[in-house]
């Protein structure tokens, strides 16, 4: 039987799509195969075939946190955020979510039932399952002050993970580590609060970004990391990088931690600009900037 029909019994499968098409940095070559799992069942299955053929994979969410090589990939991606997206809330404010609901949905239907606790990834453009691997966070909160457990696919098999086994930290978490581990969802604790005072809080926060982040253009989101005692965006503005093009990518001149893909950029374009950066903050002040996005299927 052919690939494709053996994974069509158990998921959508399209065959060499447009990676550009899927992250939100609108690079990347194609894959071979992209499929979108109907359940935990049929991504095990799913799993097991893509093994028996051989064939690497890799997991996607919204690809707002992925740069992806101009090259193709011979691979499969496998992305969760057309059928794991339910989610529910209980009176005492638990949260039960999978990992492919969108983690800003997830936060407004929160405050509708006013619970808070999520203001702060209201304004986080990935799913709950890129939240949980970064340990994503903003205004001070992140997602390691919510977790209660995460669901996790291990060995084809499903495990359930305490906070105090996550490896929490900025901007990390044990998953960095075991990149065959599968995030399938979530319990988290909010707590509950005035309706009204959430909403105004998540209002504000969406018009200050609007005002300090190029959201109408292809990006994804902060690059990197801050270092401890600096902020990113200072040490690329004291080397003069704001607004700084290579090709077709630019550092942004609403917020200088963001590259834009001003003009048809390549995946090269936008990877040459980082390596630029780094260097140039590297040699004038003797501090490693660390990317928070990640690369996938880069050669090197």
């Amino acid at each position: 039987m052919v690939i494709t029909e053996k994974l069509k019994a158990y998921g959508d499968v399209e065959c060499n799509v447009s990676l550009a098409h899927h992250t939100t940095f609108r690079v990347g070559g194609n894959c071979k195969y992209f499929i979108y799992p109907k359940n935990e069942l049929c991504l095990i299955r799913i799993l097991q075939v893509l093994k028996e053929e051989q064939i690497a994979y890799k997991i996607l969410g919204k690809g707002s946190n992925m740069l992806c090589s101009d090259d193709d990939y011979e691979g499969a991606v496998i992305c969760l955020d057309r059928y794991f997206t339910d989610f529910s809330f209980t009176e005492d404010g638990e949260c039960i979510v999978q990992a492919g609901c969108s983690i800003i949905l997830l936060a407004h239907e929160a405050m509708k039932v006013s619970l808070s606790g999520l203001e702060f990834a209201s304004g986080i453009p990935g799913t709950v399952g890129g939240a949980i691997f970064m340990n994503a966070g903003a205004y001070k909160s992140d997602m390691s002050q919510i977790i209660k457990e995460v669901f996790v696919c291990i060995d084809q098999q499903i495990v359930g993970m305490k906070p105090e086994e996550l490896e929490y930290a900025y901007r990390h978490s044990i998953f960095q580590k075991h990149r065959d581990w599968i995030i399938l969802g979530c319990r988290l604790q909010l707590e509950k609060g005035n309706q009204k005072d959430i909403r105004d809080i998540m209002d504000s926060r969406r018009k200050r970004r609007m005002e300090t982040q190029p959201l109408n253009k292809p990006c994804a989101g902060s690059v990197f990391r801050n270092p401890e005692e600096h902020q990113a965006w200072k040490l690329i503005d004291e080397v003069g990088y704001r607004g700084k093009r290579f090709g077709g990518a630019m550092v942004s001149l609403k917020h200088s931690n963001f590259i834009v893909n001003e003009e048809n950029a390549s995946a090269k374009d936008i990877v040459a600009l980082i390596e630029e950066i780094q260097q140039k903050v590297r040699d004038t002040f003797n501090v490693e900037l660390i990317t928070e996005v990640e690369k996938f299927n880069w050669k090197d």
